[in-house]
């Protein structure tokens, strides 16, 4: 897929409201609102309050709200506190985890 783009929010970015990107996202802001994409990557200093919808999401910062996505990597930096559904689910040793999990299929 050469035309797929990503978009890329650092660290200094603060957004009130609701993020779509068709494609790729990759997050290292405050975000207060729902993100969707095809594919969320959150970094370490990452902190959304919102909900997430993707096919792929792979998380490392702070997030608070649910997450439907196909399949979801929770690496080890991340502080989740929400419902997950997905088709699989893989967890990192040290993650901070307060969730309830719902797999789909």
């Amino acid at each position: 897929m050469a035309d797929e783009k990503t978009s890329t929010l650092l660290s200094d970015v603060s957004i009130e409201g609701e993020v779509i990107e068709k494609d790729k996202i990759i997050i290292d802001a405050k975000i207060n609102g729902d993100v969707k994409a095809q594919e969320i990557i959150t970094h370490s200093k990452s902190n959304i309050t919102g909900n997430i919808k993707s096919k792929s999401a792979s998380l490392g910062g702070k997030l608070t709200g649910n997450i439907n996505s196909d399949k979801i990597i929770i690496k080890k930096t991340a502080n989740i506190e929400g419902v997950l559904n997905q088709k699989t689910l893989s967890i990192q040793e040290g993650a901070q985890l307060k969730i309830k999990a719902e797999t789909s299929k």
